[in-house]
């Protein structure tokens, strides 16, 4: 009896390892292709990723190093308005033919530390900070250099995301720019009110007079827009008149400004 139960089992046990037939195969083959499959579209992702990293990483670089020598076509800036209705009027000047009293008049309303610094103000960037914990605005702490990156490739807004891009493009731009061409940038492509950008342009529309022969009121009146353009216009004497006391302060040498 015990024998031939232990036939019986013997037969059970060799019945559940018999080699599986041609359908067990073609399921882990089936398998395993999957598994390739899903492994090579993620190595394609994670290259595609990697590509996208290095061109975000390093556009802002070229795109530099490209302005360091042409004159932009035209900014995110221009490209928005124009959408928005209105027009775009500007005229590519170099640094030479716009006027010393206008160089002055940016430097001392918007950037008094301009020459000073490697594009960022730390003390103006603590107090905006400070100001910001305190429940106010993030306000007061963008340099020229900033400003001037912000304007070449980027949109307006106050966003976490456009100011870390800010500052990110403004690394760039002090490492490849001297100071006169980061000055020059910004004085063509800043806008100066509804459709009009850079000095040549502003210097037309508001005195019929070309960016090279605006007087120091004058230089003093347009800077005094820059903060909000589209709706101030340089008639403010109020601000005007504080900046045209500042620019005293500001040299201005054969080179421009800061020497270099």
């Amino acid at each position: 009896m015990c024998g031939w139960w232990g036939s019986q089992m013997i037969a059970v046990v060799s019945m559940d390892f018999r080699p599986e037939g041609p359908g067990g195969d073609d399921a882990r083959k089936a398998g395993k292709e999957e598994i390739r499959e899903v492994d090579g579209l993620a190595r394609k992702i994670a290259v595609y990723a990697a590509r996208t990293l290095l061109v975000l990483f390093f556009a802002p670089a070229v795109i530099v190093l490209i302005y360091a020598a042409v004159p932009p076509p035209a900014t995110p800036l221009m490209l928005i308005r124009l959408a928005e209705g209105y027009g775009i009027s500007k005229s590519w000047r170099p640094l030479s033919e716009i006027s010393p009293n206008l160089q002055r008049a940016v430097i001392a309303a918007e950037d008094a530390k301009f020459c000073e610094h490697g594009g960022f103000d730390w003390e103006a960037v603590d107090t905006a900070i400070e100001r910001y914990k305190g429940g106010g605005r993030v306000l007061g702490a963008s340099t020229i250099s900033m400003q001037t990156s912000k304007n070449l490739l980027l949109w307006p807004g106050r966003t976490f995301v456009r100011k870390g891009g800010e500052a990110y493009i403004t690394v760039w731009l002090e490492t490849f720019l001297s100071k006169r061409r980061i000055l020059e940038l910004y004085l063509n492509v800043i806008e100066f009110g509804p459709g009009i950008y850079g000095a040549e342009a502003a210097a037309r529309h508001y005195y019929g007079v070309s960016a090279a022969s605006l007087s120091h009121q004058q230089a003093a009146q347009l800077a005094s827009v820059l903060p909000n353009p589209l709706k101030w216009r340089p008639g403010s004497r109020a601000r005007a008149d504080t900046i045209s006391a500042r620019m005293n302060a500001v040299a201005i040498g054969k080179d421009g400004p800061c020497g270099r």
